[in-house]
This record gives C-alpha cells, sequence and structure tokens, in this order.
C-alpha cells in the first residue's frame, strides 16, 4: 500500500491526531474520527501515530474495519503493530482477514505473538478461550508480597490489564489461589504473597465454556477478570470484563437484527453497501410473505363464510394483530430468559403450563374490550353490525381468547424447540412468529365463527 495515495488528507490528518494539542481528545475520540474516514486514509494516519497511540486505537473493538485497516498497510508496520497489541484482539483480527493478508502477516509476527495467537484462535467461537487474553500477571507462591510487587513493576506495560495476580504452585504450576492488586499493596512486604491471597476458593472457567456463562461467573461472582483454565489446573488466559462486554454488545446487536427479521449486518448501518443491505433483507422478506400467502390461501378456504357474513372481514385485521401481539412477546421473555440463564431447555413444560393460563387471561381481557366496542358502537348507532350483533361479539370474544391462547403458547415454545435443534432461539423473529401466528389465527377465528353464527348468519 501506498500511504502517500491521500497525500494532503492523510498528512494534515496525520499532524491533527498526533500533534500537543491532542493531549485534552481521548482514544475513544480519535477512534471515532478514523471511522468517518477512507479505509487507506484510516491506514495511512495510523502508521504515521506514535505506536503506542496507535497500539491503543487497534485496541478498541470501535474501531470500524479494523482488519482492513492492518490489511492495507505495509506488512512491516502492519506486523510490527499487531506485536505490541493485546493477543486476543490480534486473533479476532486475523478471524476477519482474508488468508492471503493473514499469512503474510503471520510470517512477520514474533514467535511469541504467533503462538499465543494460534492458540486463540484453535478455540470455537463464542467460547471463554476465543476471548481470553494470554497476557495475565501469575507469580509462584513461595514468592514474597515485595518480589510480586517489584515483578508487577517490570511487566505491568507487557500485560493487558493488571486486575489480580495469579498465584501458582511452584512446583506444579498449577492455579492455587487469586490476589487482588489493592489487598497486595496494602500487604507487609516481607510476608508471603499467600497471606493477602483470597480466603476463598479460585472461580475459574474452562476453555470451552459459552461466553454466556463466562459473564453469568463474573457477575455473579463481582468479578474484573475470571481465569480460564485447564483440566489439569494450569492457567491459560483470563477473561476481563470489557472482553465479555465488548462481546455481549456485539451479541445483542446481531440478536436484534435477527428478531427483526433479518439477516445480521455484522457492520455498522452506515458502512453497508447498498447491494450488501439488500442481501441481508431480502431472503428473510421473501421468507416471510411465502409465509403470509398461506394467510391468503386461509382467506381463500373460508370465502364462502366471507360471502355470507361480509361483517367478519371488518375484524380481520384485529384478529391476526392481536395473536401475533401475543406471540411476539412472549417469544422476547423467552429469549432474553434464556439468554440470562433463567430458563433451562429442561423448563419448557413449566412455561407451558405458565403461558396456557396467561393467553387464557389475556385473550378474555381483548376479547371484553372487543365485545365492548361492538355493543357501544351498535348502541350509539356509529355502525349497525345487524339483527345478530351480539353473536357478532361473541364470536370475537370467543375467537380472541383462543388466538391469544395460541400466540403466547407457540411464542413460548418456539425459542426452546430452536434451542433442542441447536439453533439460535433470536432467530425466532417477531416477524415470523407473528407469521405463524396469522395464519393459525384465521383459522381459529373462521372456525368459532362458524359454530357460533351457524343458522344465523352463516
Amino acid at each position: 500500500m501506498n500511504i502517500n495515495r491521500f497525500p494532503l488528507r492523510a498528512g494534515h490528518a496525520a499532524r491533527f491526531f498526533s500533534n500537543d494539542h491532542l493531549g485534552a481528545i481521548t482514544t475513544a475520540e480519535r477512534v471515532e474520527r478514523l471511522n468517518a474516514l477512507e479505509i487507506p486514509e484510516a491506514a495511512a494516519i495510523l502508521v504515521t501515530l506514535p505506536q503506542q497511540k496507535a497500539v491503543r486505537i487497534l485496541g478498541r473493538p470501535e474501531l470500524h474495519n479494523a482488519a482492513a485497516i492492518i490489511a492495507e498497510m505495509p506488512v512491516e508496520a502492519g506486523a510490527r503493530l499487531l506485536n505490541a497489541t493485546a493477543n486476543d484482539r490480534v486473533a479476532d483480527l486475523f478471524q476477519e482477514m482474508n488468508e492471503e493478508a493473514r499469512a503474510h502477516l503471520f510470517s512477520r509476527l514474533d514467535r511469541t505473538t504467533c503462538l499465543a495467537v494460534q492458540h486463540l484462535m484453535g478455540y470455537p467461537p463464542r467460547t471463554a478461550g476465543s476471548i481470553m487474553t494470554t497476557e495475565f500477571v501469575s507469580v509462584p507462591d513461595t514468592w514474597t508480597v515485595e518480589q510480586t510487587l517489584e515483578h508487577v513493576r517490570k511487566v505491568e506495560r507487557s500485560r493487558e490489564t493488571v486486575y489480580a495476580i495469579y498465584v501458582l504452585d511452584a512446583v506444579s504450576h498449577v492455579l492455587t489461589s487469586v490476589v487482588t492488586l489493592r489487598r497486595l499493596i496494602t500487604g507487609d512486604p516481607g510476608q508471603s504473597v499467600l497471606t493477602v491471597a483470597q480466603k476463598e476458593g479460585v472461580v475459574r472457567a474452562d476453555p470451552l465454556m459459552t461466553q454466556e456463562d463466562v459473564a453469568r461467573l463474573i457477575r455473579k461472582h463481582n468479578l474484573l477478570a475470571l481465569p480460564v483454565v485447564s483440566e489439569d489446573g494450569h492457567m491459560l488466559g483470563i477473561v476481563t470484563v470489557d472482553d465479555v462486554i465488548d462481546t455481549m454488545i456485539a451479541d445483542q446487536t446481531e440478536d436484534a437484527h435477527k428478531f427483526g427479521g433479518m439477516e445480521a449486518l455484522g457492520k455498522p448501518y452506515m458502512k453497508i453497501g447498498f447491494a450488501g443491505m439488500i442481501r441481508k433483507r431480502a431472503g428473510w422478506l421473501c421468507a416471510l410473505f411465502l409465509g403470509e400467502m398461506l394467510t391468503a390461501s386461509a382467506m381463500q378456504h373460508f370465502e364462502g363464510e366471507l360471502e355470507k357474513a361480509i361483517v367478519l372481514t371488518l375484524f380481520v385485521p384485529l384478529i391476526m394483530s392481536s395473536g401475533g401481539n401475543s406471540g411476539s412477546q412472549a417469544t422476547s421473555l423467552i429469549i432474553r430468559a434464556l439468554a440470562l440463564g433463567e430458563l433451562k431447555l429442561s423448563d419448557w413444560w413449566r412455561v407451558l403450563l405458565r403461558e396456557l393460563p396467561t393467553g387464557i387471561v389475556l385473550g378474555s381481557i381483548l376479547g371484553l374490550v372487543g365485545f365492548a366496542r361492538i355493543a357501544l358502537w351498535q348502541n350509539i348507532g356509529l355502525f349497525d353490525y345487524g339483527e345478530h350483533w351480539v353473536l357478532v361479539g361473541f364470536t370475537i370474544f370467543t375467537a380472541l381468547i383462543g388466538i391469544v391462547t395460541f400466540g403466547s403458547i407457540s411464542g413460548s415454545m418456539l425459542p426452546f424447540i430452536l434451542q433442542k435443534l441447536r439453533l439460535d432461539p433470536a432467530s425466532a423473529s417477531a416477524p415470523f412468529v407473528a407469521t405463524l401466528v396469522d395464519v393459525s389465527g384465521l383459522v381459529i377465528y373462521f372456525s368459532v365463527a362458524v359454530l357460533i353464527l351457524s343458522g344465523t348468519l352463516l
């Protein structure tokens, strides 16, 4: 890449990012300014910055197209930055690169970084191993507080963070205890480091633990970092609270896109090209459209009833929206409860027993409102529903109970079914649930109408 491709703009921007008046500007603000630039220009600027500033910027997940920016740099410059960046961040960047760019940069990494990154990339996505950092502070249990403090001073700059010091058995190197930085500072320098270690057992994670379970452990025990250990007790790395937050924000964004009835964007909205946006949205829309065609088929099936009682068509939108809304409510509640660990797959029957009476009560409430509306409109003369308006009102009341109950049950069970099939429960999007309930709701509505209105309007 030629960093003089944008000689004037890149030159001015480089001075703007690195000159003295930046003392009042944070790394986050610099990231925002880089995000407003094209990839080649952002790469040209990052190359010209002092390495310490460039590494801090590169380490921020908020930096858009970070992997592409590194790939755009001269290979030696990109490798130099990666060697100074936290290993877990480097692994994330390599995951986003194409094979060619990754191979060129890998060959320029120092051996320690190369081995650490390869190790991290070997773990499945969304696990503790894939989001942990291998840069932590550990000491043998034979050291004193003073020796440990001196060690921390020496290695602090080469570690991503020093929330805690991990004490290892001097012989087996197995993790035995944890010392917080606060306790270490207040300890007696001449005493063993074990005198300031936590008295409770060490909370730990195995490398294949899901990131959701990692987040729950960190929250439950109020930790800033969670050690990741192998089966034999050896330290592999730590998952820090900021890594969990970044990962969970990305997952929630992806789930929000899915729940809205589309494929996850994977990039900020304004960074997605027109063709890419069409690809992300068209597939789901077509699938939902095909599903809604079943609604037309259901109405065609009851064409005779509609011809005899045109008044029934007035309430079709009401019926469809009520069922879809109840289903979407239930789906949202269950997906969130599953994500937070409040529910497990085996709890499906408890949810079913809870949603059944809930749906009946909610349907009854909506049914009463619907019946009251028909009675009010009929009696004050706003609309004439005919001589059998009471039966029409009772049809709406009964149908709403059935439809809302069905919507609540189907909406709450769908996430369990998807999880059982090892699919993301978030795929049970609100539009998908609404489409499912729309079709079944029409069948329920007209079936109830046939039962109640036979011999009168039908």
